[in-house]
């Protein structure tokens, strides 16, 4: 009996002595449909610092950068029919979730021509989200990304707490309250 009360009491301190992971834990709970394949991690996770390429030859950057802010990384091809499919919801997240607390970052892994995304996003009417590439997949390498898509939440502290393997309807309601439930840290 003492040794039950002494866990809840810790596990009440934790949860309330960093209210980060209760975000979390509150997030994870709103899991329903295709978010139930959304992995949120024990404990937040490094994020390699390689970098990607900027869309349209402007440079390079890293996820570092985007430190302060909760990101959703998503991996994706060209010639990837569930991206084509996802693509459109990604960008209704940034619409409506957009900001300095939140961004999409989509990021061409493998061979991706910018014409080629230029066209990819041209079909699919996606004009908010950045055009960046990982033409050698080394950021998507360090990342452990291996099929597509592959979409990771970096907290603002610049570390992976969540990852969902293959595509997902970022457009529903179970989405966007984890999201919300993110942001409103």
């Amino acid at each position: 009996m003492k040794t039950t009360v002494a866990a809840l009491v810790y596990t009440a301190l934790a949860v309330f002595a960093n209210p980060a992971l209760s975000d979390v834990d509150a997030a994870a709970a709103l899991r329903t449909g295709d978010m139930k394949k959304l992995v949120f991690h024990s404990s937040p996770e490094a994020v390699p610092n390689e970098a990607f390429q900027l869309a349209d030859g402007a440079g390079d950057k890293s996820l570092n950068a985007y430190r302060g802010k909760h990101v959703l990384v998503n991996f994706w091809a060209t010639w990837c029919a569930p991206c084509r499919k996802e693509m459109p919801m990604l960008s209704e997240l940034q619409t409506e979730f957009g900001g300095d607390d939140f961004e999409v970052v989509t990021i061409a892994t493998g061979r991706n021509s910018p014409a080629g995304i230029q066209k990819f996003f041209a079909q699919t009417n996606i004009d908010n989200l950045p055009r960046h590439q990982d033409p050698k997949q080394q950021l998507a390498s360090q990342m452990g990304v291996f099929g597509l898509p592959i979409t990771v939440i970096i907290n603002p502290e610049g570390r992976e707490i969540a990852r969902l393997r293959g595509d997902a309807d970022w457009a529903s309601d179970s989405a966007k309250a984890i999201i919300r439930t993110l942001v409103a840290e």
